[in-house]
């Protein structure tokens, strides 16, 4: 577009409140607003167009979201494009949290259907194939899009492109976005079991297959499969109903069935769904006429089936449906709505059922039993399935509360955060001329080193992180007199630190450049040896952090500096309180956080 132009219908110009550029991008238009924010039509210093997507205010402010954020960001990086929009870059940690992904041209499915009605054969053919083959490669890479819908896919020359995968469990139960109690999704195209606290029913790659059945379906005839007038009765019919599927025909119809199975455990995964309409099973002149018109989607199916093992979604076990509430009166609403939706049942009890069910299929149909009993408990009007309903952090309410005893215990929940270090995930590589510099070591982790005696930080998170954490990471003393240091409750210049040295522990206070040692631990036990891992665990909770090494507490020491309450988690390296020249080098590795 080099004279000027922007391509697509979808480009609008920039607003005057719009940012101009972001990082190494130049923005030129709007393509867009979604429930993460605003998409914009960007330009990179080569000419190349890229679609940015930059977080809303609300989200940008909210650390969970940005370490969410983080985590999916880096998970989609690793999902080959094969009928997926490519993940190019992105800065989690910018004032404006951005994703930049490979801008596609072409309309939306939902805006084809809507403007033309439903899909021929053959584009239809080509619409299941290419989603299928978007859903190998994201289910392949241990990514779950969770939020598939006509919307996010894209009708691009050549082959249909995927979007947004991952992205939405960045945006669930995040303050900004919802309470504790709740999730976001597009009813029309949620699975059953996504009705229901994610701790007893996990979302598997076989939500997706779902939501895949139901985009066919929206596509071959217009209308989801469980169409109703409201998100209350949509929700009931997709708990309870079989599905609608007139205007769908033949093998196709039967699979898009089989997807739309209420248990997740009976459907098909998306390697399977690929394998059999590749094939052309029962349907080979629309296989072949959809591969005739899209040579680059055979390519893409085939590459997919080439590099990916997925041999089927992970099972969930038998899955209870549970009973749910959406807010009345949605104004506008319509099937592609994304809706906060609570998971508790609502003070008038479980939902009502829609009228009488639409005639079966041809295929047998049997619900669950689960569903039965939901049936049998709504005729009663006396039943209603408790869910237990996970916190913030995504820990159980139930869980055991860690407490500084001697060697406390690893909490029997998953880190907040989590990080090998042998790669960019949330720390990053940075250099700073005559300070010091961090780099990746697939080996060793993150090694942090410094050319002379003092302090260096790795770039690391911004998230604030509460008070009580507890904090565990391998570290490698790689030179003599080196000091692996672990800043906690750090805001700015300002913080504790605990610095790991050959023959002491420190803990200290950081101010400015000035360091102020609480409390030294001599190792007993021994020495920490040079390039030999240890490792180090810090238990703060209160006024007082517990330190191990190798699970044998070292000793604890007060924290009682007034000011120093919360803050970040930083990485670096400084030296023995009696310094030899340097160089100092050390390295971190497999590092969880959890939240006490």
């Amino acid at each position: 577009m080099g004279d000027g132009t922007l391509p697509g219908e979808r480009t609008q110009p920039l607003r005057p409140r719009d940012p101009r550029a972001l990082g190494d991008y130049e923005l030129v238009g709007r393509l867009g607003e979604g429930g993460m924010g605003t998409v914009f039509l960007g330009r990179t210093a080569g000419g190349v167009l890229v679609a940015v997507k930059v977080v809303r205010a609300d989200l940008a402010h909210d650390d969970e979201f940005r370490r969410r954020f983080r985590s999916e960001v880096n998970r989609a990086r690793q999902v080959p494009p094969f009928c997926t929009a490519e993940v190019l870059d992105a800065d989690p940690d910018h004032e404006q949290p951005y994703l930049v992904v490979e801008f596609v041209d072409g309309p939306t499915l939902a805006e084809v259907v809507e403007q033309r009605g439903p899909l021929t054969s053959a584009n239809l053919h080509g619409v299941a194939i290419g989603v299928a083959t978007a859903l190998t490669a994201i289910h392949g890479a241990g990514v779950i899009h969770r939020d598939l819908k006509p919307r996010n896919v894209l009708l691009a020359p050549g082959s249909p492109k995927v979007i947004d995968f991952g992205i939405a469990r960045a945006m669930e139960a995040t303050s900004a976005n919802t309470r504790t109690d709740q999730m976001v999704g597009t009813v029309a195209y949620m699975a059953p079991e996504r009705f229901g606290s994610e701790e007893d029913t996990p979302i598997t790659p076989a939500a997706d297959v779902f939501a895949w059945g139901t985009v066919v379906a929206y596509a071959g005839t217009g209308q989801t499969p469980f169409h109703a007038d409201s998100p209350p009765a949509l929700a009931a019919r997709i708990l309870t109903q079989p599905p609608r599927l007139d205007g769908l025909s033949g093998p196709l119809r039967d699979l898009v069935g089989h997807a739309l199975e209420k248990e997740p455990e009976n459907r098909p995964s998306s390697r399977e769904l690929l394998d059999l309409l590749v094939s052309g099973s029962g349907r080979p002149s629309a296989t072949a006429a959809a591969f005739a018109d899209q040579p680059d989607l055979r390519a893409a199916a085939v590459e997919a089936q080439a590099v990916t093992g997925v041999t089927g979604p992970p099972t969930a076990g038998t899955t209870a449906v549970p009973t749910l509430s959406i807010p009345p009166g949605l104004v506008g609403y319509d099937e592609n709505s994304i809706v906060t939706v609570p998971i508790s049942a609502p003070p008038g009890g479980p939902l009502p059922l829609p009228g009488p069910p639409p005639p079966e299929p041809a295929r047998r149909w049997a619900l669950p039993a689960a569903v039965g009993f939901l049936i049998l408990a709504i005729i009663a009007g006396a039943v209603m399935l408790a869910l237990s309903v996970r916190d913030r952090d995504g820990q159980s309410e139930q869980a055991a509360d860690p407490t500084l005893i001697v060697a406390p215990s690893v909490p029997a929940v998953a880190p907040w955060i989590k990080d090998a270090l042998r790669q960019q995930e949330y720390w990053k590589p940075s250099d700073q001329a005559g300070e010091g510099e961090c780099h990746f070591d697939a080996a060793q982790g993150l090694v942090a080193r410094r050319a002379t005696e003092g302090t260096f930080k790795c770039k690391g998170p911004s998230d604030q992180l509460p008070a009580d954490l507890r904090i565990d990471v391998t570290v490698r003393l790689n030179t003599p007199d080196s000091c692996a240091t672990v800043w906690f409750r750090n805001e700015g210049n300002t913080g504790y630190q605990l610095r790991v040295c050959e023959r002491n522990l420190y803990l200290g206070v950081h101010r400015s450049r000035d360091v102020t040692v609480k409390r030294t631990f001599p190792l007993t036990s021994g020495p920490i040896e040079i390039a030999v891992a240890t490792r180090i665990a810090l238990v703060a909770k209160g006024d007082v952090v517990q330190i191990l090494r190798d699970g044998v507490p070292v000793g604890e020491a007060p924290l009682d500096e007034a000011g120093i309450t919360v803050g970040r988690v930083v990485l670096g390296i400084y030296n023995e309180r009696d310094p030899a020249p340097g160089p100092y080098e050390v390295a971190f590795s497999d590092l969880d956080i959890w939240k006490l």
